[in-house]
């Protein structure tokens, strides 16, 4: 039978130093017909492990012996590494050009997940258009369509709309017949059907693992994952920054917005008035423009000033600063993670959220540090106080940025996507996170998110993408 065997296997992931990324003694073996979930909470060592299994982690000791002919990976890092290495690239890649170069590649199967997942009309893109959910179903095409005998996917369904992940789900059932799967997903909801065994990772280590378990017994070990959320309390205000708060009640206004890329429409004829209090939740479909909204009101996308838009009182492009309207707002959002490089402690990755800086360039006060520790004993990262940003895990470091976005209160506080990468622990915390934020009433938050599961008890205010498209 073709396997793939790691053996007394400790290392790391490629890339990384050797921090909560790192892999203990690890004996495991993946026979192929079998599907395996890992679960663990975030930093436990999933991604690593699968990363190990996949052949892409340095190791130390130990060995691992591999029979099965293909193995595939689709994971956040093989994101990273595949938009850097773009980035690097003189001539920009098309879409079409990458997936035509994939070894082994089954045409027939290729344009069955291009029809699923809506990408047939990306392929004339360059690479460096696409957004993240479109930059992973990419990798997902890839992946699946080189005929591989193992797929190990890590999170697949992160940045994926709803109808995007049902598909996905439908085809992965019955590549399944004659293609093994290893997952790392973070949702219990997002659990294939047809698991055939179960790993509970901690420390680097498998120290559960269920062959082919009942009901019974996969309902405990995903009790494994639960925490108690009743008494999270939100941390105070610098009081230092209270005379910068904004007084108005219209915090943005957009008139008849549009956004356009070498001549194809993104969205047109938007209309939106954001009020004080009036929390939003914005949703559309991978590449209707969500991230392209929310970067003209940051300034970040500079057809900001095509557009008439009034933010925090500043007609933009009549003279105001990026950081008179910076001042106003938090933000968390893929493309923030993926700049966010810097090797800072936990501690001061908070402490910049007062600052609105990648990094930390100025000396903070005493009780920006105070509350800044609240914050990281909050999100349960207060022992990693000093760790640096690069050595946490995935899901660390989005709940210290998530943090670095809360941290001052801000008068808008725009959430794109915040559960990606996180466990059911620590995105049941988040989800009720925001929910105290948006009941403080010291903060109006924007919202982006395809799952209906995560709605937030009280936002009441609507926008979709797709009427605009």
């Amino acid at each position: 039978m073709q396997s793939i065997q790691l053996q007394a296997f400790s290392g790391y992931l490629q890339g990384q130093r050797q921090s909560r990324y790192h892999i203990n003694d690890l004996s495991w073996q993946v026979n192929q017909g079998e599907h395996w979930l890992l679960l663990g909470a975030n930093g436990a060592g999933k991604s690593a492990i699968t990363a190990a299994l996949a052949g892409e982690a340095k190791h130390s000791s130990g060995k691992r012996s591999c029979s099965i002919d293909a193995v595939q990976l689709v994971s956040s890092d093989a994101q990273k590494q595949l938009i850097n290495k773009e980035l690097k690239n003189d001539k920009q890649s098309s879409v079409k050009e990458l997936l035509l170069g994939t070894a082994n590649y089954d045409v027939d199967l290729a344009q069955r997940l291009i029809n699923i997942l809506d990408f047939d009309k990306l392929l004339a893109r360059h690479f460096r258009e696409l957004s993240t959910g479109e930059t992973r179903k990419l990798l997902l095409i890839k992946a699946l369509s080189s005929r591989p005998n193992l797929v190990v996917l890590d999170e697949p369904f992160d940045g994926l709309d709803v109808e995007s992940s049902t598909a996905l789900n439908v085809i992965l059932a019955q590549l399944s017949e004659y293609i093994s799967f290893v997952f790392v997903v973070n949702r219990v909801d997002e659990i294939p059907a047809f698991i055939t065994h179960y790993g509970y990772v901690n420390q680097g280590c498998l120290q559960s693992i269920l062959a082919h378990p009942n009901a019974e017994q996969v309902a405990d070990l995903l009790k494994l994952l639960h925490l108690e959320h009743s008494q999270l309390n939100i941390p105070e205000r610098d009081s230092a920054q209270v005379q910068g708060v904004f007084t108005g009640n219209t915090l943005v206004k957009l008139s008849q917005a549009s956004v356009s890329y070498s001549g194809l429409s993104i969205f047109t004829g938007l209309d939106w008035t954001i009020n004080k209090h009036q929390h939003w939740q914005l949703s559309g479909k991978n590449g209707s423009g969500k991230t392209c909204l929310l970067n003209l009101i940051t300034g970040d996308n500079p057809q900001c000033y095509n557009n008439n838009i009034e933010v925090f009182g500043f007609k933009r492009g009549t003279g105001e600063s990026i950081w008179d309207i910076k001042q106003h707002i938090g933000f968390i959002s893929n493309a923030l993670h993926m700049d966010y490089r810097v090797s800072i402690s936990a501690l001061n990755t908070i402490v910049s959220g007062f600052y609105d800086s990648i990094g930390l360039y100025q000396t903070p006060s005493d009780a920006q540090i105070n509350i800044a520790k609240q914050w990281l004993a909050l999100i349960g990262l207060e022992e990693q106080y000093n760790t640096s940003f690069t050595q946490l895990s995935y899901g660390d470091q989005r709940l210290l940025l998530i943090a670095r976005a809360m941290v001052k209160h801000p008068t808008l506080l725009i959430l794109d996507e915040p559960c990606l990468g996180l466990d059911e622990a620590n995105r049941q915390r988040v989800l009720l996170l925001i929910e105290k934020i948006c009941a403080a009433g010291s903060s109006t938050v924007i919202y982006v998110n395809h799952h209906a599961a995560d709605k937030i008890n009280g936002i009441e205010n609507y926008l979709k993408m797709e009427d605009f498209n």
